[in-house]
């Protein structure tokens, strides 16, 4: 491969909360024993280095020795419409583009346009952590729909659910997550005209969260949630960010796409309404220095290594961990791993085997703040020897100790 996705880094001592809250004071991810190293497999950052065109951005950018007030270039938003085309298709102009912190920042943003606070939104569970602190944080009710897995293991929205729910419970608002996280899911074209068809049906507006869109297995395709239908386009706020693909959460930045002028207008006044809602310079360079032609190189380089990670990881579960199963993702490089079997069969609580884990240095994450009342979430955006290296200490000291 052209890009080096087989180095390890040392991220101790970084900056890098993967590695430096294990151990840490309060932190609820205790050390391993001795004689083990951390294996960060929890928070969805990525160990990788970046494409190189992001430092080259931004370096250059630093040897000018100023940093004052600024506005956009007509670059960044150049990258971000030239991005929107070759990976989704989309068409995208200036006025549909506005800049968010993050994109739960987005989601409270939408929210607060779209309803009024203690309205009730439906979000899908297994559900994103962050939906549910950013929503409870803010005073929505939230309203679960739950995914089912069919007879090949496929997590699948189910629709009856959803529209008992938006019908009884008189609900407006939607969260809309595609790719799925936790579960990787990448929605297929009917079943987001499904589910944008219901919303319309009940007057519902959505906010989706596109910022996975990027990291995509082989073999799949993402649909954008505003493309399905003319509808849809105008009823939705999607949010979208190059943190999650080229990891630079640490840098903030991300942005929203809105079609109808009068949904764009309310969200960047509701935005602005912290005074706090502004781009970093070096953000605004990192993303023009990502979406170049050598960062659509590294991102399908890089869905070549998520893939055969997931594919190793999944095999690996099959044939060595009885009683634990997982639906293989279609999209993002988590893993949601229901170890309900597992621990009926030992006799062990979620609390014990989390524990086990952590003891040999494979830190990862408790899925019930997902939902997933015996799940794990594991992270695999890491060299593959790390990966193999923790599902041996998994075999051995854990799942067939």
């Amino acid at each position: 491969m052209k890009y080096d996705f087989t180095s390890i880094l040392e991220r101790r001592g970084k900056d890098a909360i993967a590695v430096e809250a294990v151990g840490a004071p309060g932190s609820a991810y205790p050390a391993p024993r001795e004689g083990f190293d951390v294996i960060p497999m929890w928070v969805a950052d990525m160990n990788f280095p970046v494409v190189p065109t992001i430092q080259q951005a931004m370096i250059q950018r630093a040897q000018h020795p100023t940093f004052g007030y600024f506005r956009p270039r007509e670059e960044y938003l150049d990258s971000i419409i030239r991005w929107q085309k070759t990976h989704n298709g989309m068409t995208v102009s200036p006025e549909n583009i506005g800049y968010e912190n993050g994109v739960l920042g987005g989601v409270v943003t939408a929210l607060n346009v779209f309803c009024s606070r203690g309205d009730k939104v439906l979000v899908h569970s297994p559900t994103y952590v962050g939906f549910t602190g950013c929503l409870t944080n803010n005073g929505y009710d939230i309203v679960h729909s739950p995914l089912k897995q069919d007879e090949q293991g496929v997590w699948r929205m189910d629709f009856e659910d959803m529209e008992k729910k938006l019908a009884e419970e008189k609900i407006h608002a939607a969260i809309f997550c595609s790719p799925h996280n936790p579960c990787g899911r990448v929605w297929e074209a009917w079943e987001v005209e499904q589910a944008m068809a219901l919303y319309k049906k009940y007057d519902v507006m959505v906010v989706s969260d596109e910022i996975w869109s990027d990291i995509l297995l082989s073999g799949h395709k993402h649909i954008p949630t505003q493309s399905v239908s003319e509808d849809a386009k105008m009823r939705t706020v999607a949010l979208y960010a190059p943190s999650k693909t080229f990891n630079l959460a640490g840098l903030v930045g991300s942005y929203h796409i809105i079609y109808n002028k009068a949904i764009k207008d309310r969200c960047d006044k509701e935005s602005s309404l912290s005074h706090y809602n502004s781009m970093n310079v070096l953000s605004m360079h990192a993303l023009i220095g990502a979406y170049q032609p050598e960062g659509e190189e590294w991102v399908q380089e890089l869905r070549q290594v998520i893939t055969g990670n997931v594919d190793f990881a999944c095999r690996y579960i099959a044939d060595h961990f009885e009683g634990v199963t997982v639906s293989k993702p279609q999209g993002t490089y988590m893993l949601f791993l229901d170890c309900g079997g597992w621990l009926e069969a030992h006799g062990k609580t979620m609390d014990e085997l989390l524990k086990a884990g952590w003891d040999v240095g494979v830190v990862w994450q408790d899925g019930r703040a997902f939902h997933g009342q015996t799940h794990i979430r594991m992270n695999l955006a890491l060299p593959l020897s790390r990966v193999e290296e923790a599902f041996r200490r998994l075999d051995k000291y854990v799942f067939n100790a």
